[in-house]
């Protein structure tokens, strides 16, 4: 078990400048972080109260972040409006 996981992981620094991916499949792994970040939160989005809800006050704050970060590529304003709807909706409207 142990030779595998050194052997995947150390196989790219022994190989050097002779272990190059396709250019196809480094073009796929930039979209690695933002998949896998996605994966992580959106079951916390979609998931409240342990059944699947589209209908809760994350995902409605978590479609403001998305929209506010699309329209301004301001790196605060998403998280501040977000926090602001999450609370209002809590909070304010009791959901």
């Amino acid at each position: 078990m142990g030779m595998t996981t050194v052997g995947t992981r150390g196989s790219f620094i022994l190989l050097g400048e002779k272990g190059r991916l396709p250019p196809a499949l480094q073009r796929a792994l930039r979209y690695a972080p933002a998949a896998a970040l996605s994966a992580l939160v959106m079951p916390d989005l979609l998931i409240d109260g342990g059944e699947v809800s589209p209908l809760n006050p994350k995902f409605a704050a978590g479609l403001v972040v998305l929209a506010v970060a699309l329209r301004w590529r301001n790196p605060w304003l998403p998280f501040i409006l977000g926090m602001a709807v999450l609370l209002g909706m809590r909070k304010g409207l009791g959901w």
